[in-house]
Parts: structure tokens; C-alpha cells; sequence
């Protein structure tokens, strides 16, 4: 017999582009609800890969606890399907312990994964990524944008033509299955998630201040010595590359290009912020596909308030 929504134990999710104030709402929710926190975060799962990812401190993390934080070493790939069968797990152990799963972070896909099921995509196929990469290396990567508009134009219109890793990634899943990833995308596996759910989005009133909010990040990156971290991981890890899945998270690849002589420190800063409001723009649009969404400006000075009386509302519910 079904359960019905109301008798579903509950949990909350916290999404919003990058620079949004996601963990510091987290951390206040943490300290008066009877919620746990999940990371929900692709970049935040490696271990010593602090500054770029801007992870929460340790005192932060002492303070509030976030699983799936420094969970394996940059020379490793965690996977949606790692990530989806590792959260029900926790959820259902802090579910058992009386307390509310809260999953915190700007992952769309891993949000969607966990609540739809896993899509039908298929595993990486090396001689066909192979096959896409020489190809790109003879017509570039905006012909081959321009190929992807024609065989998936909805991911073609989702990416900009130097979005390289992802427009490999859609014309690899439509070679290899004849589909495009946005139909095997809404194909699900149909494993629902068995909670009722409270979905905060935090959306900026004026993009422009989001923008300077992640310059403004980024340069403090840099000051604490960004660089350098990258350094230490490549001395560290000398099987990190920048096709590494570590190396993928935005500001890496970009000060693995510094490194590389390809730059100076004023075109890493630009590109690496550049970079970084293209991550926010496909997090808004990643948002804006989502349903039965709880917006809040993440400008508003009184955000705290507002989403912790919504909250305690929708605990006192249960």
C-alpha cells in the first residue's frame, strides 16, 4: 500500500547557485531545528580541495557537522549513483534517530537524481570520447556545439559553445545510445524519494550583486592562496590531470592552465570568475526546471528569518 505525502517522513533541500549564502543558512537551521545536514556538492567530496571549493571551515564543520564532506582524495571520481545511493542511507539513519535530513548545495543533478531516481544514461565509453575529442581538435569545439543544437538542442542551448566537458559528455550519450541526454534524462529509473519534501530555493532579486558576490569570492581565493593549494595537490597526486574528474570543478582547470604558462594571474582571475558565473547561470536554469519550488530572494536581509519560520512550519506539519 502506498504511503501517502502526509504520513512520508520529512526532509529539506537547500539549492542555489554558487555565492547564494546556502551553507551559512544551513548552518543556522542547524543550530535551532532538529536537522542533520548532507552535503550536496561534487567539488566538496574531495579531500584537501578546500580553498577553490570554498568548503566550509573546520570550525564551521565542528560546528555543524555536513556528511559527504572530504569523503575520498582528488584522484578518485564519485559518482550520481555514489552519491545517491550513499544520501538514502544517511537519510534514513537520521530519519531513525528522530532528527530531519536537511541536504544542502548547488548540485542540481544530484538533487534530481535523488528525488526522481537515476536516469538511463550510459557509462563513459573511452573510444568514443576518443573519437568526439579528435574530431573537436579538427573543427573546434563551437562546430561541435553546433553538431549537439542538431541532435539535442535542448542541452546545446543549456551549454555555451566552450562548455567542453559537458558538450562531450551529450554527444557522447546520443553516439553511443541514439538518444539525446534530454530524453534519457526524463526517462528515470522511477525509484522515488520516499520523503515529503520542503524545497528552498534561494534566487537573486538582482543577478548583478550575485555577480559580484562571486568575484568578490573568488579574489579571496586567490589572496588565500588558491594557487598554491593547486600546487600541493599536483606535488601530492602526480596522477592528477586536468582531465581528472578533481580537476573539472571550476577555478582548477583554469589555475591548472596558469600553472601551465597558458596565462598570467589577471587572465586566471577573470577566467576562474568568469567560469564561476557561468556555474550560477546553469544552477539558475537547473532551478527554474524544478516544481513545487519555496523561492527566497538570497539578497533579502531578512533571509534567515523567512526560511526558518517556512521550516518550522513545515516540521510542525509532519
Amino acid at each position: 500500500m502506498n504511503l501517502s505525502k502526509q504520513t512520508l517522513p520529512p526532509a529539506i533541500f537547500v539549492m542555489g547557485p554558487t555565492a547564494s549564502g546556502k551553507t551559512d543558512l544551513a548552518v543556522s537551521l542547524y543550530k535551532k531545528l532538529p536537522v542533520e545536514l548532507i552535503s550536496v556538492d561534487s567539488a566538496l567530496v574531495y579531500q584537501e580541495m578546500n580553498i577553490g571549493t570554498a568548503k566550509p571551515s573546520a570550525e564551521i564543520l565542528q560546528q555543524a557537522p555536513h556528511a559527504l564532506i572530504d569523503i575520498i582524495p582528488p584522484t578518485e571520481a564519485y559518482s550520481v549513483a555514489h552519491f545517491r545511493t550513499d544520501t538514502l542511507k544517511l537519510m534514513a539513519d537520521i530519519t531513525a534517530r528522530g532528527k530531519i535530513p536537511l541536504l544542502v548545495g548547488g548540485t542540481m543533478l544530484y538533487f534530481k537524481a535523488l528525488e526522481e531516481g537515476m536516469s538511463q544514461l550510459p557509462e563513459a565509453d573511452p573510444e568514443v570520447r576518443k573519437l568526439i575529442e579528435q574530431e573537436a581538435s579538427e573543427v573546434g569545439w563551437p562546430a561541435m556545439h553546433a553538431k549537439l543544437a542538431l541532435v539535442d538542442p535542448e542541452s546545446a542551448a543549456r551549454l555555451q559553445p566552450n562548455d567542453v566537458q559537458r558538450i562531450e559528455r551529450a554527444l557522447e550519450v546520443y553516439r553511443i545510445t541514439g538518444q539525446s541526454m534530454t530524453i534519457l534524462h526524463q526517462a528515470t529509473s522511477g525509484d522515488a524519494l520516499p520523503y515529503r519534501l520542503l524545497k528552498i530555493a534561494l534566487v537573486p532579486s538582482d543577478r548583478k550583486v550575485l555577480h559580484a558576490r562571486i568575484a568578490l569570492r573568488f579574489d579571496q581565493m586567490l589572496a588565500n592562496g588558491f594557487v598554491n593549494e593547486v600546487k600541493t595537490l599536483l606535488s601530492q597526486y602526480p596522477a592528477l590531470t586536468a582531465d581528472s574528474t578533481s580537476m573539472r570543478c571550476v577555478g582548477y582547470r583554469q589555475a591548472l592552465q596558469y600553472l601551465a604558462g597558458d596565462y598570467d594571474e589577471a587572465e586566471l582571475r577573470d577566467r576562474g570568475i568568469f567560469a564561476t558565473r557561468q556555474l550560477a547561470k546553469r544552477q539558475l536554469t537547473w532551478l527554474r526546471g524544478m516544481e513545487n519550488l519555496y523561492e527566497v530572494d538570497c539578497l533579502d536581509p531578512l533571509m534567515h528569518e523567512r526560511v526558518l519560520e517556512r521550516v518550522s512550519l513545515f516540521i510542525n506539519a509532519s
